[in-house]
């Protein structure tokens, strides 16, 4: 049975590949259905939802319309999910890889560097770096990926070891090929299956500390952020419920699709032995 319909074998991984194209959907479709700037006034402010349907979600405190900055904040978070996860996948593996095929001091050194980091909260590490170098999208990626790539780091390093000593790779030696060439050209990619099963928990993990962030106001303030939705409508919260509720079940509905999707990504790809 090929993996693609391994895949959709669960009924939670069909839904989380729904939820899914959803945000893929929204992200493609908002320059489109919302072209200009989402951040624009569209109407007169606090519009309940589903009172004006030319406007159907309503309007925020200062008139925006709350259905186009929904559809931007889509494009933003999938930008920063995807960018944050590759960064972090991209950092670990070749730490990992460095340190498991070199060993000794090497090992010792890269594996204290990710300790260190393992030390700190992913979030205020992240929290930190943007507050000192100043909120863009490319900072919080930055920040992101500061604070995930350890997990990645320690599951290749541990297939790295697995791997180092067996045959093909005893045989890239034998022939001259250079220690650096033998380590990512041969050893990397058959190392690789385990660290990206990662993927889904950092891009989920990704999405909701950029949210965090522009809650807090640290997000980039060029583009609409469900984070930044949540914390403007915090201010009338009492009022206008929904310009805090559309956004959070959105963010919900999202980590919770990107997790789905990455547990039945594990489950296609997994090695199945039968029994004997």
């Amino acid at each position: 049975m090929s993996r693609l319909r391994r895949f959709f074998r669960t009924p939670e991984a069909i839904a989380g590949a729904l939820i899914l194209a959803l945000l893929v959907v929204m992200a493609l479709a908002a320059p489109l259905l919302f072209p200009g700037d989402p951040q624009a006034i569209a109407g007169p402010a606090l519009l309940p939802p589903f009172q004006n349907w030319s406007l159907p979600l309503g309007t925020d405190r200062l008139g925006r319309d709350v259905l186009a900055e929904l559809f931007h904040g889509a494009r933003t978070s999938l930008a920063v999910g995807l960018a944050a996860a590759a960064a972090a996948l991209l950092i670990g593996s070749v730490v990992g890889t460095l340190a498991g095929f070199a060993g000794g001091l090497v090992d010792e050194v890269l594996m204290r560097v990710t300790d260190a980091f393992q030390t700190v909260p992913s979030f205020l590490l992240a929290l930190a770096f943007v507050s000192i170098v100043g909120p863009s999208l490319g900072v919080v990626v930055a920040a992101i990926a500061l604070g995930a790539w350890t997990g990645p780091a320690r599951v290749a390093r541990a297939e790295v070891l697995s791997i180092r000593e067996r045959d093909y790779v005893a045989g890239a030696r034998v022939i001259g090929m250079h220690p650096i060439e033998i380590a990512f050209r041969e050893v990397l990619p058959n190392a690789l299956p385990p660290v990206l099963a990662l993927s889904s928990v950092i891009v989920a993990a990704a999405i909701l500390t950029e949210a965090a962030l522009s809650f807090l106001g640290l997000g980039d303030p060029n583009r609409v952020t469900w984070g930044g939705m949540i914390a403007e409508g915090r201010t009338v919260l009492r009022t206008a419920p929904f310009l805090s509720v559309v956004p959070g079940v959105a963010l919900v509905a999202t980590v919770l699709g990107v997790y789905l999707a990455g547990e039945g990504v594990v489950e296609s790809t997994a090695v199945r032995r039968s029994l004997s």
